[in-house]
């Protein structure tokens, strides 16, 4: 073996946060796999992958510092949409595996939320430490173009750059339009080490293939993280005598009625004269991927800049209460809405 075979290949891995979601929320919804993104699978695929490239035994190449970044909203933004829980869940999965976490907040320009500066703070720290900590191959989970400089830089030092692409269609679950992701043909040109992910994951020969199956966590997997959340902390029942809807969104009254729509990550509740649309990001106490048409689903009404929708979703029992007070759809019926 050679001198170079016997030196420790050293790999950095950098997560652009907000893609990384969309890439998982594709699988997870979308996708037939139904099934989210592992990070230790994933890692455990980079390793293999560098190792096959560089022409190296799989133990000789190692991850050895793992960035994730992202925009956040702040906490109160987060408790009003029910989002902290689960943001602390995905944190436990990350603090887990050793992957450190930066967190932006989420600026407001023209009513939108939206990141600023995650880009640049990616790419300062991913070349900071590149020479810092002295990696021999960096690896970028992004699509963006806008690090192209970074992957100039990069080489430069004579680090090879591997970029994980994924091009895929999804709907998006705000607006319910189609939308698609593709990743920039300059940073793949850029790149030492391209990868098209979604054709590895796609492929007859490959899917079936332990790294790629280990990629994914189930649903069932996912429970181990997921402990239900108490319906009480969440939704809170709505007291006193409620006549038309502006009162259920106003005092936060528990609905219950029946879902009439549920694919792709979205679906809606019964609710005439105009049903409720809810995403899985809206879903509680639960995975969205268990909910079928038919289904009874205790919410409560929100409302942002598109008008009213179902929020804190939770599929119950027939005939089961959580024990504050609940307004079924007659409520409508004989409502001034």
């Amino acid at each position: 073996m050679s001198e170079q075979d016997n030196r420790l290949t050293r790999i950095g891995v950098f997560y652009d946060g907000n893609y990384f979601l969309k890439v998982s929320n594709y699988y997870n919804y979308e996708h037939s796999r139904k099934a989210r993104i592992s990070i230790a699978g994933l890692h455990d695929f980079i390793k293999n992958q560098v190792a096959k490239q560089e022409s190296k035994h799989v133990k000789m190449c190692h991850v050895v510092d793992t960035h994730y970044f992202r925009g956040r909203l702040n906490a109160f933004d987060a408790k009003e949409q029910n989002k902290l829980y689960h943001d602390r869940i995905f944190d436990d999965i990350l603090m887990n595996e050793g992957v450190v976490t930066h967190y932006l907040p989420l600026k407001t320009r023209a009513g939108k939320r939206e990141e600023k500066g995650i880009d640049v703070w990616l790419a300062l720290e991913a070349y900071e430490l590149s020479i810092y900590k002295k990696f021999n191959v960096v690896v970028l989970i992004a699509c963006d173009g806008d690090y192209v400089p970074l992957l100039r830089k990069l080489n430069t030092l004579g680090i090879r750059v591997m970029v994980l692409a994924w091009d895929f269609k999804y709907i998006d679950e705000k607006t319910g339009l189609a939308r698609e992701t593709r990743t920039s043909q300059e940073l793949l040109e850029e790149a030492t080490y391209p990868v098209a992910m979604h054709e590895i994951i796609d492929n007859r020969v490959s899917k079936n293939d332990p790294l790629i199956s280990n990629m994914f966590v189930t649903h069932d997997q996912m429970q181990s993280y997921v402990q239900a959340i108490p319906t009480t902390s969440l939704v809170n029942g709505a007291v006193g005598t409620v006549s038309s809807k502006a009162d259920l969104v106003a005092n936060g009254a528990v609905l219950k009625s029946t879902l009439i729509s549920v694919k792709n990550g979205y679906g809606f509740v019964y609710s005439p004269p105009n049903n409720l649309f809810f995403s899985y990001e809206d879903v509680i106490n639960g995975d969205f991927n268990d909910l079928k048409e038919g289904d009874v689903v205790e919410y409560t009404i929100g409302e942002n800049d598109r008008g009213e929708y179902a929020r804190n979703v939770r599929k119950v029992s027939v005939g089961a209460s959580n024990g504050s007070s609940s307004y079924s759809n007659s409520n409508f019926h004989n409502s001034n809405y």
